[in-house]
């Protein structure tokens, strides 16, 4: 009676668990994917023409600050998002009216070597310009030294003798009427260097407010016509080489002049 018993449990139970759903074998839940990582606030993106684990090289609108001041909080420095541990640090820096590529450090280590590298003159800035009047040679050197001079009205850089060393390397890409697209290899980094460079040689950048004059016919072309186009820099932990794309305002006074529209990627 007793084995009887025991089996019509058993068997009763076997029924039992045969209707209940089988448990499947946890698994790990799987991580939610992640989109895709900016080193910018939201909505404050700059293009990035290249990146490493190291460094940025942005390609920075003209009008654009590299650092915040009295008169606007919008800046490169204000969009970067800062790191735990310190950074991203600016590694040089461009005038608010100039395009193109500005290098940026996201290490300090990276900060110190390209700092190092611009102070040794190890790295290759070449800048287009397209400026109001006809050099009569093809290519050439300025060597102008600049002082910063202030008065009641602001500051300007002027060439004196008594300032910091200042070179630069050029050479005509085209030619339209009245005007040219210089290419400049700044040798030294002195501030608006190419900028006064250029009017020095009496063929000012067009759309310069400071040190330039408006086009031949006088018509309102808007921003200065100055791209930082490529930067090279060679260490022996990183080699760094990008190209910026003139911006629209100058790639139509470029058109004119021979140039041809890059493929965007």
């Amino acid at each position: 009676m007793k084995t009887d018993r025991k089996d019509r449990i058993r068997r009763a139970k076997a029924a039992r668990n045969a209707h209940k759903p089988r448990r499947l074998p946890q698994q790990a839940a799987s991580p939610a994917p992640e989109g895709p990582r900016t080193p910018f606030h939201p909505g404050m993106d700059i293009p990035i023409l290249l990146e490493t684990p190291r460094f940025l090289i942005l390609d920075k609108p003209a009008g654009l600050a590299v650092h915040p001041g009295p008169s606007t909080q919008d800046s490169v420095e204000t969009r970067l998002l800062p790191h735990p541990r310190g950074g991203p640090w600016l590694a040089h820096r461009l005038d608010a009216d100039t395009s193109g590529c500005l290098l940026v450090a996201r290490r300090k280590t990276a900060l110190i070597e390209a700092q190092k590298a611009f102070q040794e003159r190890q790295v290759r800035k070449l800048y287009w310009a397209i400026v109001v009047g006809d050099l009569p040679q093809d290519s050439g050197e300025i060597d102008a030294p600049l002082l910063r001079q202030s008065d009641a009205s602001g500051w300007r850089m002027v060439v004196d003798a008594k300032g910091d060393e200042a070179r630069t390397r050029w050479r005509v890409l085209g030619r339209g009427e009245g005007l040219c697209w210089v290419e400049l290899e700044l040798l030294t980094g002195r501030t608006h260097q190419a900028r006064i460079h250029c009017a020095e040689l009496g063929t000012p950048i067009l759309g310069d407010p400071v040190y330039g004059t408006s086009a031949p016919d006088d018509s309102a072309l808007p921003g200065l016509h100055l791209l930082a186009r490529s930067l090279e820099l060679s260490r022996p932990s990183d080699t760094l080489s990008a190209q910026a794309p003139p911006p629209e305002f100058m790639a139509a006074s470029l058109r004119a002049m021979g140039f041809e529209s890059e493929a965007q990627s």
